[in-house]
C-alpha cells in the first residue's frame, strides 16, 4: 500500500511505525502536520491509500479524512477521549490501560475503533510509560490494524459516547510542599514528565521539575530543604521524607541536570555519594547498578534519555572494568527507557566552551567503547531491548553479541546533527555489514527496525519481548555451557584483537580527525543542529532524507 504517516514529530512511535511499514514493503510518505493547507497539499502530492497517525497533536481536517481513510493512535482505552490520557491514568492510579487505533471523523477521538491493545500500568513517569508500554502496544496494534483494514468482513467497534476526560493544568500539577506527601509529589512529577513538567521554584529559580526518585534514608528538619546532591540531582525534603529531583528546566530554556541549573546556589550542599555500582539495598537515586548471577554480570546504566556526559562515560568505563574481573560474561543492559543515545547534547548546549566540552565528551565515549571492545578476557553482550541512537548503537556494536527485540528501533547515524561520528564505528559497523552497506546506513539517516538490523548483521539475535529476560539469561548460560568452547572463543577473540589492534586504533584516529573541526569550528552545522535538537525546533517541512527515499 501507499501509506502517509501524518505526524506532529518523528518521535519513537512514528519511527517504529515508519521502520515497520518499510520493512513490510509498503511505500511510506511522511507529512508533518502544520496547517490544513500544507497537510492537504503534501498528502495529495503522494495520494496515499490510507493515512496513519501514530503521534498527532492536531485535529485531522475533514478535507483529509473525507478523502483518505485515516487512522489515529490514541494512548487510551476505549471510551477515553482527548489529550492528557496517560496523565489521567497515572492520576487515577489505573492498574490497566491501553491504546486504540480509531478512524478519524468529525468528533475528536470519536471514530470507530479498529484495534484495541491493553497493557498493565507500571508505577513510573508518563514518558517512560509512553516509551515502553505504549510503544510496545503500538507495535502490536499496527500489525493488527493492517490486517483489519484489508479484511472486507472486519467490523470496527463503535467508540463509546463518553465526554472528554479531565484537562490537567499546572494548577492540578502544582506541589503544595507543606501538605503533599512524598508519594503525592512523585505522582505529580510522574504524570508531568517529560512534558510539561511541574512548575515550581527551587532556591529562587522558577523552573519545571523532572525525574523524581524516592529517598529512604535522608531527612530534613522542614520541607523543601536541599539535603544533598548526587550525579547532577538534588535531594529535597518533604513533610514525611525526601525525594531526589534529577532535572530542572528554567522557564524559556531547556532541561538540564538540576545542579547545572542551580549552580552556585548549591554552595555548601554536601555530595551524598554512592559506591560506583549501587547494590539497590534501599530506595534512592542511582544510575549504575549490577546483578551477578553465577558467572554472568548484568550491568545497568540508567542515564536520563540515554544521554552520556563525559563524567557518566568515565564512571561506566570504571564500572565495566571492575565487573569484568569477576565474571565470564558481561551484559550491557542500558536503562529503563533507552539503551544509549551517545553524547549529552543538552549539557554541550549549556556549556560556554561547546567545542572543548564536546571534544571531551566524544573522547570519553571512545574510552568507554574501547574498554568494551578490547575486553579480551570476557564475552560481552549488548542487551538492546530499548531504542538506541548514534554513539549508543556503536557502544552496542563494540560487544561480541548484540541482542534485541522486534519492536526496537535503532538510529545508527550522526549526520542529522552535523557530525561524522566516532566510537570506533568505522571498524565495528564495517566488520558487521561491509563498507558499502555501512556507508548506506550512515548517509541514509533512517530509523532501522531490529528485524532489518538482524537481517543485515547489525543485530545477532532477536528475542521475544514477552520473555525477554528469560531468553537473555538462557543465551548467556549457553555461552558458558561448554567450558572448552568458551575458552576457544576467548582465545580466538584475543588473537583477533591483537591482529587488528593497529587497524582499530587507526580507524578511531581517522574518525576523530574528521570530527575535530565539527566541534571546534564556530561555523560547523553541529552547533546549529544541536541548538534545534535541544530546543525541540520542529522543521517546517518533512526532512529531505525521508522524502528522498519515499518518492524515488
Amino acid at each position: 500500500m501507499k501509506i502517509t504517516l501524518l505526524i506532529s514529530t518523528f518521535n519513537s512511535t512514528s519511527q517504529q511505525s515508519y521502520a515497520y511499514l518499510k520493512e513490510k514493503g509498503h511505500s511510506v510518505d511522511v507529512v508533518y502536520a502544520r496547517d490544513e493547507e500544507q497537510m492537504l497539499r503534501d498528502v495529495e502530492e503522494f495520494h496515499p491509500d490510507i493515512i496513519l497517525s501514530p503521534f498527532l497533536k492536531k485535529f485531522v481536517p475533514a478535507s483529509l479524512y473525507n478523502h483518505y481513510p485515516t487512522y489515529i493512535l490514541h494512548p487510551g482505552i476505549v471510551g477515553d477521549k482527548g489529550a492528557y490520557s496517560l496523565e489521567n491514568a497515572i492520576l487515577e492510579e489505573r492498574e490497566h490501560w491501553g491504546i486504540v487505533y480509531l478512524r478519524a471523523n468529525d468528533v475528536f477521538d470519536g471514530g470507530a475503533i479498529y484495534v484495541e491493545e491493553p497493557f498493565r500500568m507500571r508505577k513510573s513517569t508518563k514518558a517512560s510509560l509512553y516509551r515502553n508500554e505504549v510503544n510496545q502496544a503500538a507495535f502490536k496494534a499496527l500489525q493488527k490494524l493492517l490486517i483489519n483494514i484489508e479484511n472486507p468482513t472486519f467490523e470496527p467497534l463503535p467508540q463509546l459516547p463518553t465526554s472528554m476526560h479531565k484537562t490537567i493544568t499546572q494548577k492540578e500539577r502544582a506541589i503544595v510542599w507543606e501538605h503533599d506527601t512524598t508519594e503525592e509529589i512523585i505522582k505529580k512529577i510522574y504524570m508531568s514528565d517529560s512534558h510539561p513538567g511541574v512548575l515550581d521554584e527551587i532556591l529562587g529559580v522558577a523552573c519545571y521539575l523532572y525525574g523524581a526518585h524516592k529517598e529512604e534514608r535522608l531527612r530534613g528538619d522542614g520541607v523543601k530543604e536541599i539535603l544533598a546532591k548526587r550525579d547532577g540531582a538534588i535531594c529535597v525534603s518533604t513533610k514525611d521524607g525526601a525525594l531526589w529531583i534529577t532535572h530542572l528546566k528554567e522557564v524559556g530554556k531547556f532541561k538540564l541536570p538540576a545542579t547545572y541549573v542551580l549552580k552556585e546556589r548549591l554552595k555548601g550542599v554536601k555530595e551524598e555519594r554512592l559506591s560506583l555500582i549501587f547494590d539497590r539495598s534501599y530506595s534512592t537515586f542511582y544510575e549504575i547498578s549490577c546483578e551477578i548471577k553465577e558467572d554472568v554480570a548484568y550491568l545497568h546504566f540508567n542515564f536520563h534519555n540515554g544521554a552520556f556526559s563525559s563524567e557518566q562515560c568515565i564512571k561506566l568505563k570504571y564500572a565495566f572494568e571492575y565487573i569484568k574481573s569477576q565474571v565470564k560474561v558481561v551484559v550491557l543492559m542500558g536503562g529503563v527507557d533507552f539503551f544509549s543515545n551517545g553524547i549529552h547534547l543538552n549539557i554541550l548546549e549549556d556549556s560556554k566552551k561547546n567545542g572543548e566540552d564536546g571534544w571531551s565528551n566524544i573522547n570519553a565515549m571512545n574510552d568507554l567503547v574501547k574498554s568494551v571492545l578490547f575486553a579480551e578476557d570476557v564475552i560481552t553482550v549488548a542487551s538492546v531491548s530499548k531504542n538506541a541512537g548514534a554513539g549508543g548503537v556503536f557502544l552496542a556494536l563494540a560487544c561480541d553479541y548484540v541482542l534485541s527485540t522486534p519492536h526496537v528501533v535503532l538510529n545508527p547515524h550522526y549526520k542529522t546533527l552535523g557530525l561524522s561520528g566516532s566510537e570506533y564505528h568505522t571498524y565495528t559497523l564495517v566488520k558487521r555489514v561491509g563498507k558499502e552497506k555501512a556507508q548506506e546506513i550512515l548517509e541514509g539517516c533512517l530509523p532501522l527496525s531490529a528485524n532489518k538490523a538482524e537481517e543485515i548483521g547489525v543485530v545477532d539475535h532477536l528475542l521475544s519481548l514477552e520473555n525477554y529476560r528469560e531468553g537473555l539469561a538462557s543465551f548467556c548460560e549457553k555461552l558458558l555451557e561448554d567450558e572448552e568452547q568458551y575458552e576457544d572463543y576467548i582465545w580466538e577473540k584475543e588473537e583477533s584483537l591483537e591482529q587488528n589492534r593497529f587497524a582499530i586504533e587507526e580507524a578511531k584516529e581517522a574518525e576523530l580527525k574528521q570530527m575535530h573541526p565539527e566541534f571546534w569550528d564556530e561555523a560547523s552545522s553541529f552547533h546549529t543542529l544541536r541548538y534545534e535538537f535541544v530546543y525541540k525546533v520542529c522543521p517546517l517541512r518533512t526532512p529531505k532524507r525521508l522524502k528522498a527515499i519515499i518518492n524515488e
